[in-house]
């Protein structure tokens, strides 16, 4: 065989490996897909609640306890410092008012219900939102890089903001859930020329997503900085910074009255 026909067919050999390796690779678009029916399955499936210490911005934090029932809570810190007498009293007679008010723990559980339902809904529509491309991968993770989809028509005023955003979504490729979905706008998004809605360009959001007990995850950080206006001047911009910490199971079947001695854990404000 001739030296010329031996470099070609080698060439043509690595054109081939490479193709083969390429055609292995998967779909960005499918794993973004892979990720969300993953997050929504685990949503039907997790019936976990928990206690955690969270932390917001301006140095106060407060212990939750979430039950079936619905979830109280009692401040810790404010500014900084030990939450004031004062306040631990108003937070005591919430929480009473709470458990023996039916409609305040029916109005908490719908209003829960229906950010789960608009959470899905974005879930669902983030495959064909954006461009998918990805950017890096680990043994554990995988790292992908979005953009606005042209081609993305939203359904609603969420979705449309939504689409404007730019970022990265990290995904664990054991389980195929989310790590950390991070992102800014893009350009500003106006409804209705301006006058029913504003929002800014530059506006950023970083959700931090872990598992803090073998199959379940939790969103440990949510940083939302995003300004604008609607409905006629009415503000809806996002200014949260929340970190979830000392997270521990709650027992199946724990009633709000248990609830409250478990804000007296670990960590907790002892019950005057």
């Amino acid at each position: 065989m001739g030296l010329g026909k031996k470099i070609l067919l080698g060439a043509l050999g690595a054109v081939l490996c490479t193709t083969a390796r390429a055609a292995q690779v998967q779909d960005p678009k499918q794993i973004v897909q892979q990720a969300v029916d993953a997050e929504l399955a685990a949503n039907r499936a997790d019936t976990s609640h928990w206690r955690y210490l969270k932390h917001e911005a301006g140095g106060n934090s407060e212990i939750v306890v979430e039950t079936e029932h619905g979830a109280i809570s009692r401040h810790v810190e404010q500014g900084g410092r030990p939450a004031s007498a004062a306040t631990l009293r108003a937070d005591d007679e919430h929480i009473q008012k709470f458990i023996r008010d039916p409609g305040m723990q029916a109005k908490q559980r719908r209003d829960g219900a229906h950010d789960e339902k608009d959470a899905t809904e974005l879930l669902n529509l983030m495959p064909q939102a954006f461009i998918w491309k990805v950017e890096s991968e680990t043994p554990e993770t995988v790292t992908l890089s979005f953009k606005p989809n042209s081609n993305f028509h939203p359904p609603d005023m969420e979705a449309r903001v939504m689409g404007e955003m730019a970022g990265t979504l990290i995904v664990d490729k054991v389980q195929h859930r989310i790590h950390t979905f991070k992102g800014s706008l893009t350009e500003d998004v106006t409804v209705g020329f301006g006058f029913l809605a504003r929002l800014k360009q530059g506006g950023t959001f970083d959700l931090e997503h872990r598992q803090i007990a073998p199959g379940l995850w939790q969103i440990t950080q949510t940083h939302v900085h995003i300004e604008g206006r609607a409905l006629f001047f009415k503000t809806i911009g996002q200014q949260q910074d929340e970190v979830k910490t000392d997270f521990t199971l709650v027992p199946p079947g724990t009633t709000l009255e248990q609830a409250v001695g478990l804000l007296n854990g670990p960590g907790g404000v002892a019950h005057r």
